[in-house]
């Protein structure tokens, strides 16, 4: 296995092939002859398992070994890591990001970032500092998680700081059970354009039915978090 040394564009060419015939990450490793972390590392910064290209990785590592040298591993990853192994926290954040492949790869990155410190809230300084990338590219993937409410926005003293809570997924989970119903209420009204006897109108009667059921059971998940585990819920219970 080689360890050491910089992926090539034929590497990366190959990462690129592998992942458009479904290969494993740790296949598309043991291909290469590389660890399985460096594969991770380079689909998660490039765009992740969907949206990586070989020439725009090339690229894109070649701008940001220009724009600033890369920290040593000594280097904390985060001013609070708190004594942990930086490149650890690296792996995992990677691996992280790489999950969330459904969500632009900026946004991805910045919800990572605020998911593994310990604070919670960064401001565009912070996330700059930590992504290595510019202010312009921290804005854009900020301003996707508040349009789904992953992310809120607060001012400290002369400073915009983004944060999550532990309302995060909740607030997010009632966005998308408003999404599905939204799609039910959609498809529904095509069933009355193209006629229930039709065809199209019964493929479309079934989708609708599919996505309301799914709104519903959202709604209910949402509702029985709410009960039971909600932090409003939990200091509620702690009152005198």
């Amino acid at each position: 296995m080689r360890v050491g040394g910089h992926l090539t564009y034929d590497d990366r060419r190959k990462i690129a092939e592998g992942l458009a015939e479904g290969l494993s990450y740790a296949e598309i490793a043991r291909r290469l002859g590389r660890p399985r972390s460096t594969v991770g590392r380079e689909i998660a910064r490039n765009g992740g398992p969907y949206g990586y290209r070989a020439a725009r990785a090339q690229q894109a590592t070649g701008w940001r070994a220009r724009r600033r040298p890369s920290p040593p591993l000594s280097a904390p990853a985060a001013a609070d890591t708190g004594g942990r192994d930086p490149r650890a926290v690296r792996e995992y954040e990677d691996r992280l990001t790489a999950v969330m492949s459904g969500m632009p790869p900026m946004a991805a990155r910045v919800l990572v970032c605020l998911f593994t410190s310990d604070a919670g809230d960064m401001t565009v300084a912070d996330l700059v500092e930590r992504l290595r990338v510019s202010p312009a590219s921290i804005s854009k993937g900020v301003g996707w998680l508040e349009q789904v409410g992953l992310v809120k926005r607060e001012r400290d003293s002369r400073r915009e700081r983004y944060l999550i809570d532990e309302e995060v997924w909740y607030r997010a989970w009632l966005v998308g059970t408003r999404s599905m119903a939204l799609w039910a209420d959609a498809v529904r009204e095509g069933v009355d354009v193209l006629g229930v006897q039709t065809p199209a109108g019964h493929r479309l009667h079934t989708a609708s039915r599919f996505f309301r059921l799914l709104s519903d059971d959202m709604a209910a998940a949402a509702e029985h978090y709410r009960q039971t585990v909600s932090p409003a819920t939990r200091n509620a219970d702690r009152a005198p």
